[in-house]
């Protein structure tokens, strides 16, 4: 028994190896894991005291668990054995389907790393790029919101730096939850927008397995009170235009919604608008080549913003004028129901997208491209007070306005500025005309000033 026992030096190695993962996996991960679990929840604590809309403890779970919640749940086990039937294979290999749909769907959030570094990450990319505003059509409303209800903010989707205005504004109320497509699929972005809450979804190619494990997931973190904000046109627009109203989440929560639930949930409409949308030519390029997917490559977009900042730093550059934000009224799903009896999916879209054309902000150069469509050539000085006179106009016939009278002057001054580096417009003696090549995007910004007309703004452009 206590006799010398002689072995070669690489298989005591390997005793040793084995017997240092063990101890690590019995004895020091559980350990880390519980230490830093105590030090989420008292963070996670802290928080929840300040914020109106505190963190629900379904975002918190751990994501295997989640995901073995999802993959149990009677509707998916159903839909499993009914996409077995109707496909012909076995039911493990559908399970085992519905598995990496819930794997590809279900996020893991970090409360230290949404507020630690995503909202100042946010806050510092966003007030680098535009000057920002943010107003509410009725603030006694939204804040009279109960910290029970489940709050899903419903934004038009202008630009990808939506997810970017929102984060760090909204920081103060709720920790979002986003609908990201696929075009952020790539490493390590996608790791990181998993990490501060956000799912991705496919929107080509869904087979109904996957379309109920997605329901399912929106379902589960609606009843738990996740605070989402949601796109309801889907896709950027790339005429500058509100979209119609894809059904898909909306849907899935109205078919999830009882009035017994103990948790009411409300939606907020929010307009955002920008002085540059970053993706504008892509945008225009894509619509005339009858494309709609975009493929995102994270090294020039960082490589962009780190040029974009520096610049802002040591050689005061100016930034892109004013992107602003409008926070609508907020919208009880009982209280619609009760009111809607048919086609409730698509009643609450078209109200929600209408809810957001009346509160879309106003900004300066929207305005700009209206009157140079319309006029041609203009000399600089009467198009800036045309700009401040039509602005005025605007607000009068009640839209909404989040700039100061220091701002609109200054506004209309670098965006017009803005345009001319831009080669939209020319300037020559103090005459403004409107280049060949940015008659397009002219249309595209001048789409966006509230009140416009799909229809007659697109025979304007014909003409």
């Amino acid at each position: 028994m206590f006799r010398t026992v002689e072995i070669p030096l690489w298989l005591l190695g390997l005793i040793l190896l084995f017997a240092a993962v063990t101890f690590a996996s019995h004895f020091l991960f559980p350990s880390v894991r519980w230490f830093l679990r105590r030090r989420m929840e008292r963070v996670v604590a802290r928080l929840n005291e300040r914020l109106p809309q505190p963190i629900a403890p379904f975002k918190l779970a751990r994501r295997t668990d989640m995901i073995q919640r999802l993959i149990y749940d009677p509707g998916v086990v159903e839909e499993v054995a009914a996409y077995a039937r109707n496909t012909d294979v076995r039911e493990d290999v559908a399970f085992e389907a519905a598995r990496r749909y819930a794997r590809e769907i279900v996020p893991s959030f970090s409360a230290s790393l949404y507020f630690g570094f995503a909202t100042r990450a946010a806050n510092l990319l966003g007030r680098s790029f535009f000057r920002t505003r943010v107003g509410y059509a009725d603030r006694a409303a939204f804040d009279a919101i109960s910290e029970n209800a489940t709050v899903i903010y419903v934004i038009n989707h202008r630009s990808n730096m939506d997810y970017v205005l929102l984060t760090f504004l909204a920081a103060r109320h709720a920790a979002l939850s986003y609908a990201v497509g696929e075009w952020a699929r790539v490493w390590p972005l996608s790791r990181f927008i998993r990490a501060t809450g956000g799912y991705f979804i496919r929107r080509r190619n869904l087979n109904p397995l996957y379309r109920r494990v997605l329901a399912r997931y929106v379902q589960l973190a609606t009843r738990g009170g996740v605070t989402q904000a949601v796109f309801p046109e889907g896709r950027l627009s790339q005429d500058g235009h509100l979209g119609k109203p894809k059904l898909g989440i909306l849907s899935y929560i109205l078919a999830d919604h009882a009035d017994d639930s103990g948790r009411e949930v409300v939606f907020v409409p929010v307009g955002v608008s920008y002085d540059r949308v970053l993706e504008d030519r892509v945008l225009l390029e894509a619509r005339a080549n009858g494309g709609r997917r975009f493929r995102f490559r994270i090294l020039p977009f960082l490589a962009f913003a780190l040029r974009q900042t520096f610049r802002l730093i040591f050689f005061r550059t100016y930034r892109f004028g004013f992107a602003s934000l409008s926070f609508g009224r907020p919208l009880s799903l009982s209280e619609f129901v009760s009111e809607a009896q048919d086609d409730r999916a698509e009643v609450l879209g078209q109200r929600l997208i209408s809810e957001i054309a009346t509160i879309l902000p106003v900004v300066p150069v929207p305005v700009i491209a209206m009157l140079m469509l319309e006029a041609g050539e203009m000399e600089a000085g009467t198009l800036k007070r045309r700009a401040a006179e039509r602005i005025a106009d605007l607000t009068k016939a009640g839209a909404l306005l989040h700039l100061t009278q220091s701002d609109i002057e200054n506004g209309i001054h670098i965006g017009i500025r803005g345009l001319v580096t831009r080669r939209i417009l020319s300037q020559r003696q103090g005459v403004v005309s409107v280049c060949d090549q940015g008659r397009k995007l002219l249309n595209y910004y001048a789409a966006m000033v509230p009140g416009q007309d799909r229809d007659a703004a697109q025979k304007s452009a014909a003409t």
